[in-house]
């Protein structure tokens, strides 16, 4: 087994199905989804060379009606269940993420 460092500083799953179904609702325009907004709106790098991982995951099971479903990685027995339209730095601070690349 190898080891491959990260830049990661935390990491957020997001659930992919949620995001399609409500069809955007993030973003300065609101039609760009979740995990598309909190890398743009953190200015992330992609991969691991990024200060903090967003994830989109297939399904997280959930399923709420017209929300996203979030998970920060640090704290899995918390679900976030997040509307569309809310502000990016509101959500950032919720699941605790990292501001930008280190």
């Amino acid at each position: 087994m190898r080891i491959v460092p990260s830049r990661w500083q935390g990491a957020v799953l997001v659930c992919g199905k949620c995001s399609k179904r409500v069809g955007g609702g993030f973003g300065e325009d609101g039609r760009i989804g979740l995990a598309k907004a909190l890398r743009r709106h953190l200015g992330l790098k992609t991969g691991r060379k990024a200060g903090a991982g967003v994830v989109e995951v297939k399904c997280l099971g959930l399923c709420p009606k017209q929300q996203v479903v979030a998970i920060d990685a640090a704290r899995p027995a918390e679900w976030h269940l997040i509307d569309p339209g809310t502000p990016l730095d509101r959500i950032v601070a919720d699941l605790r993420l990292p501001t930008g690349d280190a």
